[in-house]
């Protein structure tokens, strides 16, 4: 069974979403088309990343996925074929796949350029041509050249400094939760089982919760989400509005003896 996925920036508004999911089945009729997310903010690589990389360890190997965030193609930004993990990804080299991904993929491949009437064929149409090729289970290779890497894209890292971690919100969800780029790894091998307290717009947090819950509708709640990151969260309440907290906002925590 094909799947093939789609992310983008495109929202459920236009007939862009429409459109490429005609052609696939035009294409592969036996294909499953997925929807992980049409809600990123428009450009936003770092949001999209953030999506693609908590969402794609739960597909079958030979899943392909559609990356339409920044497609446009230039002399920097080629369009790329991945294969990672026994998955494909394909979208355009403007950073994105750096900020997915943890180590070197397995095949990375620059698609050739296609022309239709001597014209180049649009983004969608090349990236919906491209997903259909590996879908029907055809080499990589056949897409274009292998390269050697792909371009970087700067990373928000949490930063140690004695008994102080200093983070940022790197994520805020449909519920306004802010999630920081401080993992759970990071924590308990930073605490060593001492108290803490979590500071954050001139808030402050002590204790470490198990669900949304474990404190009273309305109030502030820390605790590490499904991503394995450290979110700040108001039971049932809309944090990043009430709390002032936005993207890139800092986040610290300090351990005390």
């Amino acid at each position: 069974m094909p799947i093939i996925t789609l992310t983008s920036d495109w929202g459920q508004r236009d007939y862009f979403l429409g459109a490429v999911k005609g052609k696939i089945l035009n294409l592969l009729p036996s294909a499953t088309i997925i929807d992980i997310s049409h809600g990123i903010s428009p450009f936003n690589l770092k949001q999209a990343s953030f999506i693609i990389r908590n969402s794609y360890p739960h597909f079958p190997k030979g899943t392909v996925h559609i990356l339409s965030i920044l497609t446009e193609k230039t002399e920097k930004n080629p369009h790329l074929a991945v294969k990672y993990d026994g998955q494909y990804f394909i979208g355009a080299d403007n950073g994105i796949f750096s900020l997915i991904f943890e180590h070197d993929p397995e095949e990375l491949i620059s698609i050739s350029s296609n022309e239709k009437d001597g014209k180049e064929i649009p983004a969608r149409d090349r990236f919906v041509e491209s997903a259909v090729h590996l879908a029907s289970g055809r080499p990589i290779e056949e897409l274009g050249q292998p390269v050697t890497h792909w371009r970087e894209q700067m990373h928000f890292l949490p930063v140690v400094s004695g008994d102080v971690v200093r983070g940022v919100v790197i994520y805020i969800n449909q519920y306004e939760n802010c999630v920081t780029n401080i993992t759970r790894e990071l924590f308990d091998k930073t605490s060593k089982g001492r108290k803490f307290v979590i500071e954050f717009r001139g808030e402050t947090i002590n204790k470490i919760s198990t669900s949304y819950q474990d404190v009273p509708i309305g109030e502030i709640v820390a605790l590490f989400g499904s991503t394995g990151h450290l979110e700040i969260a108001i039971n049932q309440g809309n944090a990043s509005s009430l709390l002032g907290l936005d993207i890139n906002d800092p986040v610290r925590v300090e351990f005390r003896s």
